[in-house]
């Protein structure tokens, strides 16, 4: 136990570390004033002197540093029961084994920021080529985050939370090899996606690079993955995000 804990504990600070650092580095001036009061993250463009290739290569470094430090508290106790669950079937590569789901885990929210960096770099360019669709951002962002605290009371929630909690029971049922392991933890990094996205969805569309933002989202999330009453906790996280919402709506209108 006292092994585990250091390693996550370490990892965690590592990428809470990195992702302090990123976010500190695209703060103004490293930010682009936009028309309707708002400014767009360099995360999505391409420095001068710089290849598309290397802007995505920097985008996902930024990503998995992220994903570690959001993701790896709502992880640890589901990796932790997994841990102590094929400890009961075998003897020996138990460390092993937890690494591969682990890194299995975080291989599908790394898939996930690979499919987000081009639509984020594709809107970015037409919004910085289109004013008037510009202007139209921080409405349209909280339209999204309604939307998102939303589908906190729909059944489809619920039921994709209840699964995600449950994955860690199943691992059992995983344990034969590494690769078996490895597999395990891509079934629950594509549960936590179905379960987290419209939470993700509040941060890339309020502010990738917000700290606040990032905490908020991390608390939401983890909370959700561990605490008792995971319902009863959606739906309060629902109403938070629904008022945010509104009051992003709100901002806008009083900004145009």
């Amino acid at each position: 136990m006292h092994a585990f804990t250091a390693v996550s504990a370490s990892i965690f600070a590592v990428g809470a570390a990195l992702t302090a650092f990123w976010c500190a580095s695209m703060q103004p001036p490293a930010m682009m004033s936009m028309p309707g009061g708002w400014t767009m993250s360099m995360a999505w463009m391409r420095m001068p002197g710089q290849t598309w290739p290397g802007a995505a290569a920097s985008f996902l470094g930024m990503w998995t540093a992220m994903m570690v430090a959001m993701m790896l508290p709502a992880l640890t106790p589901p990796l932790w029961e997994y841990q102590q669950a094929i400890a009961r079937s075998v003897r020996t590569g138990i460390g092993g084994r937890t690494t591969a789901a682990g890194a299995g885990y975080f291989f599908v929210w790394i898939a996930f920021g690979m499919a987000v960096y081009p639509a984020g770099a594709g809107l970015a360019a037409i919004e910085m080529r289109q004013p008037s669709l510009a202007k139209a951002v921080p409405a349209a962002a909280g339209v999204a985050v309604i939307v998102a605290g939303i589908l906190q009371f729909t059944a489809w929630q619920m039921r994709q939370l209840a699964c995600c909690r449950e994955m860690s029971e199943r691992g059992r049922a995983w344990a034969p090899d590494v690769f078996a392991a490895w597999r395990y933890g891509i079934r629950l990094g594509l549960h936590c996606i179905g379960c987290c996205l419209n939470l993700m969805t509040i941060l890339v569309a309020v502010g990738i690079m917000d700290l606040r933002v990032m905490a908020a989202v991390t608390v939401a999330i983890t909370v959700e993955r561990v605490a008792p009453a995971p319902g009863w906790i959606a739906r309060a996280v629902g109403v938070v995000v629904v008022g945010a919402g509104v009051l992003l709506i709100a901002r806008a209108a009083g900004a145009g």
